[in-house]
C-alpha cells in the first residue's frame, strides 16, 4: 500500500509540474509585458525549469519503490517532500492561500509522506 500512495504522490507531482507549465504560458505570459525580450525569453525558461525540476521529482517518487535500497527511498521522499512543502507554503503565503496550488503541491506531500 505505501508503494502504491508513492507512487500516486510521483504521478500528482507529475500532474501538478504539466499544470503549473501549462497554465504558465497561456495565462501569465500571454498577458505579462516584460521588456527588453531577452528578459522575457530568461523568465520563461526559469519557470520552465521549475516545471522539469517537479516533472525529475515525480518520476524520482514513482521509481521509489521499485529501487531495492531503503537509503534511496528514504531520502527521496525526505527531500522531495521538502521541496514540494516549501513551494506549497511559498504559494500559499503569496497568494494569500487563494490560488489552487498550494493543495496540489500539499496532497504531493501528504501523499509522499503517507507512502514513505
Amino acid at each position: 500500500m505505501r508503494d502504491l500512495l508513492l507512487q500516486c504522490s510521483g504521478l500528482a507531482a507529475i500532474a501538478v509540474a504539466l499544470v503549473h507549465g501549462v497554465l504558465g504560458e497561456t495565462k501569465v505570459f500571454a498577458r505579462v509585458t516584460i521588456q527588453p525580450a531577452r528578459l522575457r525569453t530568461l523568465i520563461r525558461l526559469v519557470w520552465q525549469a521549475g516545471t522539469v525540476a517537479w516533472i525529475g521529482g515525480g518520476v524520482l517518487l514513482l521509481a521509489a519503490p521499485l529501487m531495492s535500497s531503503e537509503p534511496a527511498r528514504h531520502w527521496i521522499v525526505v527531500t522531495l517532500a521538502c521541496v514540494f512543502a516549501f513551494g506549497a507554503l511559498c504559494n500559499a503565503w503569496a497568494t494569500r492561500g487563494r490560488h489552487f496550488g498550494w493543495m496540489a503541491l500539499s496532497g504531493v506531500v501528504a501523499l509522499a509522506v503517507a507512502g514513505y
